[in-house]
């Protein structure tokens, strides 16, 4: 079972008025302190790694603007979450870290140098999940002021990709840098080569900043859920995240997914799958149910409004929050509704509804109870569906990852489904097992391995 912390680079991710709570640490953001306590803490539960989700743009869509945002700190203020890495890195040996990059609004040439400098700092404990931007206020703020629409989001991520894999794989040789004192050669410009990329979107022509790292490419993570987001994902992912609503929701894209890779030339285990999911553990379930209630009372309405206005482009503040949404005759209302009702079909989902489902840990399915209760809760989800592990968010910052675990690790440890200590030390072994460095023989950017263009 393998293990992620979600997070994000500020004060409140997911969860809307959480950061209230006494033991809340989400104000530490700031304190480089903050996160390295966190990532020793999160290592010494042998978590595989942590994730840090990034938004380049603001919700802004709920009362047409930014204000419910600011107010409940609704992913705002957000850090950029790269800056952090290094000093995590330098008080762990093995816990590993994610970090979102945008194929619309960086360029491969600048991002690839970045991941590859990460990637040498870590000895290898980087990986890349590679989003396409929905915010319209990125747009706005980073691009054109226009947002590109969807499917071509997803055909400039193609080949932002392949530029990124002909940097990463061929533009170095392994045997580039050779520190010949005698000779006074510390590179060997033979070996080194010219991208001479010429593409729709992109002209790179020249090598690649960085001399070979540990992995050469970052492990690729995706979490796209539409039709090209998936293809993207079969085709390029190593591991996807998902958020599924249940167990048999999730078997089926767990299917999907493993089908679409195995259609790309790859095999069936070559994408690994992280579910979504909260937990409130307490020593006993009555204790963790008081404490989900305790959590119930400090959700901020509108603080879940605006994010979910924002995930969905649709400004709630224009409906009741007390009427169910099957009254509302838009196709966007439609839709919701039916995203909900997939989780109670015989409920009538209001806004209000959908707040206080939303505004603990997000659209995440949330596990309640004692060590035993949430370690069976785990297991069933892992064997039902097929996953490869979870991705864990915090209601409260810190301190709901710091009880999972103290409590729930060494029960899933006694049962023989977390690791006692690492196996490999670089995030594609966390992902493939020890020994598996570099990109699988499977996957499309290994093709690129020595297809040199021009020496230099």
């Amino acid at each position: 079972m393998r293990l992620f912390a979600f997070d994000y680079p500020g004060p409140a991710h997911l969860s809307a008025g959480l950061w209230k709570h006494e033991s809340d640490r989400g104000p530490g953001y700031k304190s480089l302190s903050y996160w390295t306590d966190y990532a020793k803490m999160l290592e010494e539960a042998r978590f595989d790694g942590i994730f840090f989700a990034d938004n380049v743009g603001y919700h802004d869509v709920y009362e047409g603007g930014p204000g419910a945002a600011l107010a409940d700190a609704a992913q705002i203020p957000a850090n950029d979450p790269l800056m952090a890495v290094s000093a995590m890195a330098s008080v762990t040996s093995d816990l590993c870290f994610g970090l979102t990059g945008s194929t619309t609004y960086e360029h491969p040439y600048a991002l690839a140098r970045r991941f590859s400098t990460l990637d040498h700092l870590t000895d290898g404990r980087v990986g890349w999940n590679l989003v396409t931007s929905y915010a319209d206020s990125a747009a706005r703020n980073l691009g054109t002021g226009v947002q590109i629409p969807h499917d071509e989001r997803y055909e400039r991520a193609a080949e932002y990709l392949e530029v990124c894999y002909k940097l990463w794989e061929s533009s170095w040789d392994d045997d580039a840098v050779v520190i010949d004192r005698e000779r006074g050669m510390y590179i060997d410009p033979s070996r080194v080569h010219d991208i001479s990329h010429h593409g729709k979107y992109f002209d790179v022509d020249g090598f690649h900043l960085c001399e070979p790292s540990p992995q050469r490419t970052p492990v690729i993570f995706q979490a796209g859920g539409s039709s090209r987001g998936r293809a993207l994902a079969a085709q390029s992912a190593e591991a996807v995240f998902v958020n599924a609503v249940s167990i048999g929701a999730l078997t089926r894209q767990v299917d999907a997914v493993r089908e679409l890779a195995v259609e790309h030339g790859r095999g069936p285990d070559a994408v690994k799958v992280l579910q979504m999911l909260n937990v409130i553990v307490a020593p006993t379930d009555e204790q963790a149910h008081e404490k989900h209630a305790y959590y119930r009372k400090l959700v901020s309405y509108s603080g879940a409004m605006a994010r979910y206005s924002g995930w969905t482009g649709l400004d709630m503040s224009q409906f009741d929050p007390d009427v169910p949404l099957r009254h509302v005759k838009t196709n966007a209302g439609q839709t919701m509704v039916d995203l909900f009702s997939k989780m109670d079909p015989d409920k009538e989902w209001t806004p209000r509804d959908i707040a206080e489902f939303v505004g603990i840990g997000g659209t995440g399915p949330t596990i309640v109870g004692s060590p035993k209760t949430v370690a069976d809760e785990l297991i069933t989800w892992m064997t039902e569906t097929g996953i490869d592990g979870f991705n864990f968010g915090n209601c409260v910052k810190y301190q709901d990852m710091a009880d999972f675990g103290e409590l729930v690790v060494p029960e899933l440890q006694r049962r023989g489904v977390v690791w006692n200590d690492y196996e490999g030390s670089t995030m594609r072994e966390k992902v493939y097992g020890a020994g598996t460095v570099r990109l699988r023989d499977d996957h499309p950017g290994r093709a690129y391995a020595g297809r040199a263009v021009a020496a230099v």
